[in-house]
């Protein structure tokens, strides 16, 4: 499978790329920064460029079957600036698989019905910022034609991967409190060779 991943340099990004070369797919990464890939590989493409820039998303889409973003929000709207862009050059090409990697808090509150987690009670964070702007992705792909999926996980220390772990669709398991990276990008990963979740979100935790 030719695998696309955004976002390559980041914590779970960087281990989505190991664990699709471990798989021997054929993994191309578009990175502002290229020396920050430590990884040599034949199965590997690394291609300088930016999110934010139609002609570098362009690029990087010919041959791909499913785009896997891990994207940061970084205190900046890239998420929301770029998702149009992937989502018109993935239309184009006639690819329908993208996975992202999303926060628990644009998931549906148990406490507020019909409200996201961030915008209720639940929400722990003092920020919302980060919420918002994955809230905005969100919106804009359920108004695409693609089969999408998000992650959605909660507090995110690096730790180890454990392998075992509770999903829900559109909720947080009950009492979920932390995921860690290995894990996270486990099941990210673990999405291209399943349906289950297509155009849902996603909560994950212990």
């Amino acid at each position: 499978m030719n695998i696309l991943v955004l976002g390559a340099t980041g914590r779970v990004g960087s281990l989505i790329v190991t664990y699709a070369l471990q798989d021997n797919h054929r993994v191309t990464v578009l990175v502002r920064t290229p020396e920050k890939i430590q990884i040599n590989n034949d199965n590997l493409t690394i291609i300088q460029g930016n999110v934010l820039n139609k002609d570098d998303i362009v690029r990087v889409m010919h041959g791909i079957d499913v785009v896997i973003s891990a994207l940061n929000t970084d205190g900046t709207d890239t998420l929301s600036e770029s998702m149009p862009l992937i989502i018109e050059t993935m239309e184009n090409e006639g690819i329908k698989r993208i996975i992202t990697v999303g926060t628990a808090g644009i998931l549906q509150s148990r406490t507020t019905p019909n409200t996201l987690r961030y915008l209720s009670s639940e929400s722990k964070r003092k920020s919302t910022r980060a919420a918002e702007e994955h809230h905005k992705v969100y919106d804009i792909l359920k108004e695409s034609t693609l089969d999408w999926t998000i992650v959605c996980p909660t507090y995110l220390p690096d730790g180890e991967k454990i392998g075992e772990y509770r999903v829900e669709r559109n909720y947080l398991p009950e009492n979920g409190a932390e995921i860690s990276v290995p894990d996270t990008a486990e099941f990210t990963y673990n999405q291209i060779e399943s349906s289950d979740y297509i155009k849902s979100r996603v909560g994950i935790a212990y």
